[in-house]
């Protein structure tokens, strides 16, 4: 299992996915009134000097898409020994990669709406490594079925 290369790649997704989480999706500072704006995959927060204001849903969609990949890349790590199962896993996790980013976008499209001048963060662009090591992932799955196929054809 630890020896495939496909189990790297799907770590990375794991871990981009368990870590995007804490990091923001978009920031904006008001430097009139030192307000500040944060998009996060599970809330929507308004900080004041004192006062935070924090809105879960539905900005919390992300977060639930981003565990959930995290947990079918995992479930696609422990099915080693069934590559046709990994497949299928593999394919259902990038299409929940797919929602993570076109949400992630989504909102932050929302956000800039209403502050122009915020910044992308972080979130987005770990979706899109993710959603790419899941894609090689499953190029590397899909060549070792086709090797064992092919092994077996020769006997």
């Amino acid at each position: 299992m630890w020896q495939r290369i496909q189990t790297v790649f799907l770590i990375v997704v794991v871990v981009g996915m368990v870590a995007g989480i804490f990091f923001p999706i978009a920031i904006y500072t008001d430097p009139t009134t030192a307000k500040t704006y944060e998009l996060y995959p599970l809330h929507y927060s308004i900080k004041e000097s004192t006062q935070t204001l924090t809105t879960y849903f539905p900005y919390s969609i992300t977060a639930i898409l981003m565990i959930a990949s995290a947990t079918l890349a995992g479930m696609c790590i422990t099915r080693y020994e069934n590559r046709m199962t990994q497949v299928k896993i593999g394919t259902l996790n990038s299409l929940i990669l797919a929602g993570t980013i076109l949400s992630a976008y989504l909102f932050f499209r929302e956000f800039v709406g209403q502050f122009p001048a915020a910044k992308l963060g972080l979130v987005v662009w770990i979706a899109l490594v993710a959603a790419a090591c899941n894609w090689v992932a499953l190029r590397f799955i899909r060549r070792d079925e086709k090797l064992v196929r092919d092994a077996d054809r020769l006997r």
